[in-house]
Parts: C-alpha cells; structure tokens; sequence
C-alpha cells in the first residue's frame, strides 16, 4: 500500500508494488503526469476531440499534451471516494522509474466530467488515480509491445458491462510518447505518468465500480485492478 508524506514542501508518495521477476520493489514518486490525445492515429485524435467539443471540452493546445497532477492521488485501495455521480474511470498503462528500469504498471485516470468540460486541468486534479499493486518490466515486453490488450469492466445500477478494450496500438508506444515529454526521452527519477486510454464501448459515464485489465497474450499474464466508487453527497 502506498502512503502520501511531505518532503522540502512537497507531497510524495511511495508506492509496494509486486514486480515479475522482482518481487517487492518500493518506488517513491514525487511527480504524476497524465498524458492526454495520445493515440496513434491522428484523425481518430482528431475526430474524439472535436466529439468533445460538441460537449463543451476546449481543444488542447498541443497533442499530445502532459497534465501534471498531485502524486498524492496515486491510490491502490479497493474503493475511492468523489464528489456525485459525474466521474467515470479510464484504463491506462502506467510508466514508472524503478531501481530495476523502467516499470509497465496499470491505472486508472479517473475523472469528473462535469468539471471537464470547463477545465480539463481542474477535473485531473478531482479524483483519485486508482493503480494496481503489480507490474512488470517494460525490458520483459517491450518486443512483443503491440500485443498487448488494455480491457476495463463498468458496473452499473448492477450490471457488469465490458466498458473498454483494444489493443495498445490505438496508443503511442512508450519511447514515441518519452519523445514527445522531453529531450531526453526518459522519465525522470520520482516522476509516474499514465499513457492514454482506449475508446469507451457505449455511453461514457458514471459506474459504481471498475475493473481494469492489461493482458500479455505472449507470456500469458495480466495486471489486474477493481475498485468500488462511493459517491459523495454534493451540497445545493
């Protein structure tokens, strides 16, 4: 389980996480980027961004673009807690620095849509960014990379629903996205980043719970996550 602590004015979080071939790797990370419009295709890009037009979403300045967020939201519990029924979860492959290299872990960028539609920045900042407890080594997959399948599960008044799946060739790899963050093509030491999502299969929207799955076909294995959403009561 991770904890959230403060260093030199800034909050931190460490995170345990069960690494293949690892076992027990703690990471500490002090810095959480979104990354958003990361899909590989540029005119699905495109035709997703003008959808959320329609909706009230302002065009990003840039594509694709890096939202920085508090790491203090990185959250490995069963349940998380947000404000009424406007959120909803989106699964991500996760990079993380480790000790080790480079770390493949699986998250969910979790998001008020309401608030989207005025402030993109702000509605990242709203809720908790659940995150599995395992992950591997990028070195371990990164030959078979576009094999991968990113899969979620929505619950809702009930029922469980597949919500999203698709290969990870809708997004960009993990060393064309570093490209595009910095010079360097790296992530920096303490810095994670989610690395864009998969459309979602029917309506958008709330659920009372999701389950997250990314699924190796090569070697047979999957990062797992489920998590509960207690929606909070929102004053009048």
């Amino acid at each position: 389980m991770p904890f959230s602590t403060q260093r030199k004015g800034m909050t931190m979080t460490q995170l345990h996480l069960q690494v293949a071939g690892c076992g027990d790797v703690s990471v500490q990370i002090d810095h959480l980027i979104i990354a958003g419009w990361a899909g590989r295709n540029s005119a699905a890009v495109e035709h997703h961004i003008a959808e959320l037009e329609a909706l009230g979403v302002r065009r990003p300045t840039q594509i694709p673009c890096f939202y920085r967020v508090a790491a203090s939201l990185l959250n490995p519990a069963s349940s998380i807690q947000v404000p009424g029924q406007d959120s909803s979860g989106e699964t991500e492959f996760v990079l993380i620095p480790s000790e080790h290299g480079l770390l493949v872990g699986l998250g969910s960028d979790h998001t008020d849509r309401k608030v989207e539609a005025f402030d993109v920045t702000v509605s990242k900042q709203m809720c908790d960014k659940p995150i599995a407890a395992q992950a591997w080594l990028l070195d371990e997959v990164k030959g078979h990379w576009d094999q991968l399948i990113m899969r979620t599960w929505r619950s809702r008044n009930g029922e469980r629903a597949l919500y999203q799946e698709g290969p990870v060739t809708a997004l960009l790899a993990p060393e064309t996205l570093l490209a595009k963050l910095n010079d360097a093509a790296d992530l920096p030491a303490g810095t994670a980043m989610f690395c864009g999502t998969q459309p979602v299969i029917g309506e958008l929207g709330y659920g009372e719970g999701f389950e997250m799955e990314l699924f190796d076909p090569v070697l047979d294995r999957s990062l797992r996550h489920a998590y509960s959403v207690e929606a909070l009561p929102v004053a009048e």
